[in-house]
């Protein structure tokens, strides 16, 4: 049996570190980091996590803005109210709430948004100093991972990392960051070949393909880590029965909400696995604890508080 790698303890250290930085700006500087969430259309899953990320604001006493735009906005409308805020000498952190609406290319928005505000690490900018081993924003899922694995110790030098989906918010970035780590790195997507197989090989594997309990255990080396990035919601009540057993916990979330978490990793790969991130609780407090932490750094390089 394995043991659960949650992330929620690590976070909150990550937090209260920002907190202390952010405060001894405020009381000796008298600044303090500016985010700003654009929301375009009303996707309530996206709602959801700006909520989170206004509320964590709050609590590192870092000021927080979301801007609520329509779905049927035009890029040039949009690009316009991103460059307002790339001006803004009290906004360091501008972040677009993924997906947007089909009718924008999320690249092109990207794009618009300074580098050295882009707390989100998509921009190209950011990802070329990712990609070349340099100092920058980089993207808060990813990092989080790697902040997870060193701080439980778990060594990536030397070791097969097997990623199961290629985005350019998780599965691209984290197979940099994995390399730049002396990781060997293969990252696999719906059309490789024997995807199991390739998997097994693995001594830490990541899936973040965002299909619930994909990953069953014929996936996992014994002993490998297994870091499962998903978010999926299930509403089937014999499904989660099927996956969970009689879990009184997530029996009252479907009860509730109408739904459960589920990751991308079937559960019984804890039996085989020497650790395994839980959904929820396992990386997805971390993505919240960094995009903090970038607003910060983001501000102390604009501010020359390094």
């Amino acid at each position: 049996m394995g043991i659960w790698l949650e992330g929620k303890t690590l976070a909150k250290e990550i937090k209260e570190k920002v907190k202390k930085e952010v405060s001894y700006c405020l009381k000796k500087k008298n600044q303090k980091p500016g985010l700003v969430g654009i929301l375009v259309g009303k996707n309530k899953a996206s709602q959801v996590y700006l909520r989170i990320k206004e509320r964590s604001c709050f609590e590192m006493g870092i000021h927080s803005e979301i801007l609520n735009l329509p779905a049927d906005i035009n890029p040039s409308a949009l690009k316009s109210k991103i460059e307002t805020l790339n001006q803004r000498e009290d906004i360091d952190g501008i972040l677009v709430q993924l997906p947007l609406p089909s009718s924008l290319d999320p690249y092109e928005i990207i794009n618009s948004i300074l580098p050295e505000k882009d707390v989100d690490g998509f921009h190209p900018y950011n990802l070329g100093n990712l990609l070349m081993n340099q100092i920058g924003l980089k993207p808060c899922t990813p990092l989080g991972i790697i902040e997870l694995l060193k701080n439980r110790e778990i060594s990536i030098e030397g070791k097969r990392v097997v990623i199961i989906g290629r985005s350019l918010i998780v599965g691209k970035p984290l197979a940099a960051m994995m390399t730049n780590e002396n990781g060997t790195v293969t990252i696999c997507h719906s059309r490789t070949k024997n995807l199991s197989q390739v998997a097994a090989e693995a001594d830490i594997l990541v899936a973040a393909m965002g299909r619930g309990a994909f990953v069953t255990p014929e996936f996992i080396k014994e002993g490998a880590t297994v870091v499962d990035v998903g978010m999926n919601y299930l509403t089937d009540r014999e499904k989660m029965e099927s996956l969970f057993g009689k879990d009184e916990k997530r029996e009252k979330d479907i009860n509730e909400k109408g739904y459960t978490l589920i990751g991308d990793v079937h559960p019984l790969v804890i039996e085989k696995a020497e650790y395994l991130t839980p959904v929820p609780r396992g990386v997805g407090p971390l993505t919240v604890a960094l995009l903090m932490r970038n607003t910060l750094d983001a501000f102390k390089r604009r501010k020359n508080l390094q």
